[in-house]
């Protein structure tokens, strides 16, 4: 019968200690695979947290439950992945403060995602982002159309950043409430302003078809000028 406080098992768990090289070695490969799996999911993925504070906290939640729980999961090794870990956040610390496009690689970069009220295409295109989860973030923030937004930023940690037109330059707009915006047609039944539902580009339109001259698209709203209510 093993005792309780058997240190040798407790420490090394009776493996030799060169084992201890090749925890470095896993450490370092499985910290830089989070990394790169948790940098493809997206900044909406890892929301608040830039993907290298996440990277951490998940590398060090792992190397500290195992020991927590298993027997056969020495201490020594355990300390030996933290070691690892933070060697490897000072390094990638040192190096974001040295080189911009190592950050950017990192960390990600700041998308401009409204541009004067319209859609920044390119900006979407860089972004696995569903136009329903970012019309849901410009409504948690008041906002009835898009010509009540001036610019809105996606973040590195995944966090929406808003500027908002004063109330005088407030245009018209696509709408962004659901019962206005579900009800986008390619018949433009009565003259008047409307906004493409691709791009929100806005424009005076007679009865019939039309084609935005922006994105290619066809299909409008009938555009909003309403002032936002904070």
């Amino acid at each position: 019968m093993e005792a309780i406080f058997e240190w040798e098992r407790l420490l090394l768990n009776e493996l030799p200690k060169m084992f201890l090289f090749e925890v470095i070695f896993r450490s370092a490969v499985m910290f830089t695979i989070v990394l790169v799996a948790l940098r493809a999911t997206g900044k909406r993925g890892v929301r608040q947290l830039s993907i290298f504070e996440t990277v951490i906290i998940i590398s060090l939640g792992s190397a500290a439950g195992d020991p927590m729980f298993y027997e056969d999961v020495g201490l020594v090794p355990a300390l030996v992945v933290f070691a690892t870990v933070i060697v490897l956040y000072r390094f990638v610390t040192w190096l974001t403060g040295k080189s911009k496009w190592f950050e950017k690689l990192i960390e990600g970069e700041t998308v401009c995602l409204i541009k004067e009220g319209k859609f920044s295409l390119s900006g979407f295109k860089k972004e696995s982002l569903a136009q329903d989860e970012f019309f849901s973030e410009l409504r948690l923030k008041s906002v009835e159309h898009l010509g009540q937004v001036k610019n809105a930023y996606l973040e590195p940690n995944g966090a929406l950043s808003v500027f908002f037109y004063e109330d005088s330059e407030v245009t018209p707009g696509l709408p962004i409430l659901p019962q206005l915006y579900n009800a986008k047609s390619k018949v433009i039944l009565k003259e008047g302003c409307y906004a493409c539902s691709f791009c929100g580009h806005t424009e005076n339109l007679k009865e019939g078809e039309a084609t935005c001259p922006k994105c290619g698209h066809n299909t409008w709203l009938i555009a909003l000028k309403t002032l936002r209510k904070a």
